[in-house]
């Protein structure tokens, strides 16, 4: 499961020039954890091409376009690509509400249910999450994966832990 830490709270801008977060979460934002900013990912996110579009702590919505590498062998998008974009959705979504309470800390998964709807191809898709429960220990987020249609192509949740800033 995809651990959301301190370590990737640095996104970039379209030119790939390194957006700074940190400070006051309201205020500065990032991609990957603060709200506010929005852009372009880091990491395994930016391999794949996944997109934030907005980030807050009531969700994110991020985007993707759909290329013939992230296809399987019989062309058809591979459910990993949903899987991914699932869980790195939902420990955005899960960070940023953890730290815009002024808990700090950091969000682990701990459990992905991904349930494949629709076969695509092509085009864009956006993910969209809610939280269903948000707790001190615990939090499980939805998040619904659309086509340009607004058609559901995936669905999932994502049960994480919270865990502790080291003091």
């Amino acid at each position: 499961m995809h651990a959301v830490t301190d370590s990737e709270r640095t996104a970039t801008d379209s030119d790939g020039t390194p957006q700074q977060s940190g400070g006051d979460a309201a205020a500065t934002g990032g991609a990957l954890g603060v709200s506010g900013q929005v852009g372009d990912s880091s990491g395994f996110d930016a391999l794949y091409g996944l997109r934030y579009e907005m980030v807050s702590a009531e969700g994110v919505v991020a985007s993707l376009t759909i290329s013939e590498a992230l296809h399987q062998p019989a062309g058809l998008v591979h459910g990993g690509v949903y899987c991914a974009i699932i869980e790195s959705t939902a420990s955005t979504s899960a960070y940023v509400w953890l730290n815009e309470r002024g808990v700090g800390g950091g969000v682990v998964g701990v459990n992905n249910s991904t349930d494949f709807l629709r076969a695509i191809t092509a085009g864009t898709v956006t993910a969209t999450t809610t939280p269903i429960h948000r707790g001190r220990r615990q939090q499980l987020w939805q998040v619904d994966i659309t086509d340009e249609n607004q058609r559901l192509i995936a669905q999932g949740r994502v049960r994480l832990q919270n865990i502790e800033a080291a003091s």
